[in-house]
């Protein structure tokens, strides 16, 4: 039995199909960690939601931000730009299933040592809080006031978490990190804003894993979201966006032996 960290797909299913033909996936013994952004931007997400639903509990899955893009753009919240690549999805004989099924995804998930996210975590939050806040935002998409929450997901305030924010600020703080998170301060303030390089983040920001005594540091961070960043390991974090989408290479990682595979875009 092995485990394999798989980046963001975003729509690419060729790229991901050969990678699973590379590892020898089998989901009998296997297992698949998925950091998010399962679509949009490639050509084929319908194929990619299919496969994953599919695979049961041989994938463990957690929502990057193009999900709930689609999940908001199906709701009739947001209208498709043109970049975009979900008309499959909204098309599909089977839309409401699949939307209910990646309805159900969390944020995040604790594997052992281990936590599986899109974004990132802010540096006050422990795996243990983080974990409960994520619960947060699953109960709200679970909920009958889920068309609403989708409504007020939007945008980039507040900028930072304080335990005191309520309704709708509390929820899209919690999103926001957990899906789009890149640079924030010292302090946990985020700028959502800044896509670039490590090396670019803007004054008084720091990559948000990066800040000294982050609260999480007590688990290994598996996350993508950040193709500037690319794949990238140190003690504490794996991050493994590495632009598939954008003709870079879709990474995954073994678990078990850290071993690294990786096919084009």
């Amino acid at each position: 039995m092995a485990t394999y960290a798989i980046g963001d797909i975003q729509g690419c299913y060729a790229p991901l199909e050969r990678m699973l033909d590379r590892i020898a996936f089998d989901p009998a013994v296997d297992r698949l960690w998925i950091v998010g952004d399962l679509v949009n931007r490639g050509p084929d997400s319908l194929r990619v939601l299919r496969l994953l639903r599919d695979l049961g509990d041989a994938a463990s899955i957690v929502l990057g931000n193009h999900d709930l893009y689609l999940l908001m753009v199906d709701a009739g919240l947001k209208r498709s730009l043109g970049d975009d690549t979900l008309y499959q999805v909204l098309e599909a004989p089977d839309r409401e299933e699949l939307i209910d099924w990646l309805s159900c995804l969390p944020l995040l998930r604790v594997q052992g040592e281990y936590v599986l996210v899109h974004a990132g975590l802010l540096p006050g939050w422990t795996v243990t809080r983080a974990e409960a806040l994520a619960g947060e935002v699953s109960a709200a998409l679970a909920g009958k006031r889920a068309k609403e929450f989708l409504l007020n997901l939007a945008g980039n305030q507040p900028e930072r978490w304080s335990d005191g924010l309520r309704g709708w600020d509390r929820l899209r703080v919690i999103v926001n990190a957990m899906t789009r998170l890149r640079f924030c301060s010292a302090e946990g303030r985020m700028d959502l804003r800044a896509k670039g390089a490590p090396q670019k983040a803007p004054p008084g920001m720091m990559p948000w894993f990066r800040v000294p005594g982050r609260a999480s540091l007590t688990h290994t961070i598996v996350c993508g979201h950040w193709s500037a960043l690319g794949f990238y390991r140190e003690p504490g974090l794996i991050a493994l966006d590495s632009g598939c989408v954008w003709g870079g290479k879709l990474t995954a990682l073994r678990i078990e032996d850290g071993a690294v595979f990786q096919v084009p875009g």
